[in-house]
């Protein structure tokens, strides 16, 4: 079935084209000339145009124009009882797929014309959808995601990695700090020199200021040699600061100077050293909680936090859990030599339906943990932890009670409607054709309503794969 729109002056014929194509199953809205076209063209998608090339108010080549202009998906066939070869050549040239002749040789092979354009309609569309998907499908360096969150947040690196600012990234444990940090440095002008990263919370107290700023030899017991320490390491480039909140009192306060002076003194020595990193550091505490309380330097978390970036916890965009299930699937199939390539609807089942506590990390361990012990070829429920298990067999709906206040029916329905067009595209991984096989409806259909609910671009998973 496709979306067709006749253009031509001739009442008799319009009538004559519509019952045909109506008896087809295809949808035929019709026009009298090249301005009502263009308003029909302009009131929503149109598969294929069959028009006149004489009119009284302007040629057919407008309306092709004017229609593959709107959308490159969308074919012409002219029509017309005065064809010479030049103008067949024109048409062509500007993008029309046929060029028919009236009177028409026969109903049947204008009807085979018809479907004939309408498949390489559909296949334009297809093609259409898999660019975009392709372009959108990792995200921003090595974080995978395109919810509208994430969308967010790879326009707020793109704007601040070229400048030398300090930025502080928080978020809960799990979430791609480090990665988000990463990209930050790939797309800066510092991407040639050292990203060096240090787990602060991760070092012994007695030996953070010698691995930050490093020593001079004897300068301690066992400093049997010098040490250039972490920030000289990543002259030129940038040190991240990972768990920052972890930095002991004494720490804080040469961090601070750091940061002030740019220059570093290591531990035992007589001067200071110029230094030349950027710094971006990340923690997972609150640290405005910990300036209040005294566990931090005020002065420092304002020196730190010029720019702050959040990193969201997985259940807050949890329609990149079936792309980032998928990206592990295969990043993981590939390390082990498998040959799993998808993931079972049960399981992503569940696994939309997990809260993820450990956010990103537990996906990743959990999909390592799938592909290790699947014997299928796409992930199934089985290869996933029992807790799991549970929650992919479906139950059925909960029916809706009317309150005793009543209710605004249309805003329920609303409500319902976009569930379940996020669930279906949640399932399908964003794969709009086959979101809208699931919900018993036309791929113009699931076009239309997106596009209602505003979840064209920034609330859905994307586009066809």
């Amino acid at each position: 079935m496709g979306e067709i729109l006749i253009v031509d002056d001739e009442p008799s014929l319009r009538d004559m084209l519509a019952l045909a194509l109506e008896e087809r199953g295809h949808v035929v809205r019709e026009a009298a000339g090249v301005q009502q076209a263009r308003r029909a063209l302009a009131g929503g998608r149109v598969d294929l145009v069959l028009t006149d090339l004489k009119m009284p108010d302007g040629s057919g080549l407008e309306v092709l124009e004017y229609a593959r202009g709107r959308d490159g998906s969308t074919q012409v066939i002219l029509m017309t009882g005065y064809a010479t070869a030049d103008t067949a050549v024109e048409a062509m040239k500007r993008g029309a797929l046929d060029y028919l002749t009236k009177p028409f040789p026969s109903m049947n092979a204008l009807l085979a014309q018809v479907e004939k354009a309408l498949e390489v309609s559909r296949l334009a569309q297809d093609n259409l959808a898999l660019r975009e998907a392709l372009s959108e499908r990792r995200g921003f360096g090595d974080l995978v995601g395109r919810s509208a969150t994430m969308k967010r947040l790879y326009e707020l690196v793109g704007r601040i990695a070229p400048t030398r600012t300090t930025v502080l990234i928080t978020g809960e444990s799990g979430t791609g700090k480090e990665l988000l940090a990463r990209a930050i440095h790939r797309t800066s002008d510092r991407a040639a020199a050292p990203f060096v990263p240090v787990n602060c919370g991760a070092i012994p107290e007695t030996l953070i200021e010698s691995e930050l700023f490093g020593h001079v030899k004897g300068a301690f017991t066992g400093a049997q040699a010098a040490r250039e320490g972490l920030f000289r390491s990543a002259h030129g480039g940038t040190l991240f600061l990972d768990e920052v909140g972890e930095l002991p009192p004494a720490t804080q306060v040469k961090l601070l100077r750091v940061l002030q002076e740019r220059t570093v003194k290591r531990v035992g020595a007589e001067r200071e050293e110029e230094v030349d990193c950027r710094v971006l550091a990340a923690t997972n505490r609150d640290l405005r909680e910990q300036v209040e309380s005294g566990a931090f330097r005020e002065d420092l978390y304002y020196r730190l936090n010029v720019i702050e970036l959040r990193v969201p916890p997985l259940r807050d965009r949890r329609e990149d859990i079936p792309l980032l299930a998928r990206h592990f699937v295969q990043r993981f199939a590939a390390e082990m030599g498998r040959d799993i390539t998808d993931i079972a609807p049960d399981a992503m089942e569940a696994l939309l339906a997990h809260r993820f506590p450990g956010n990103v990390r537990e996906l990743e361990n959990l999909m390592e943990r799938a592909v290790t012990l699947e014997l299928d070829r796409r992930v199934t429920l089985a290869s996933l932890p029992p807790t799991l298990q549970a929650r992919g067999g479906g139950s059925a709906p909960t029916p809706l009670l009317l309150p005793d206040a009543g209710v605004s029916l249309d805003a329920v329905l609303a409500e319902v409607e976009q569930n379940l067009l996020r669930q279906a595209l949640e399932r399908t991984g964003g794969n709009r054709t086959e979101a809208a096989r699931l919900l018993g409806i036309t791929f113009r259909s699931m076009r239309y309503r997106l596009a209602k609910h505003d979840m064209d671009d920034d609330d859905t998973p994307g586009q066809d794969p």
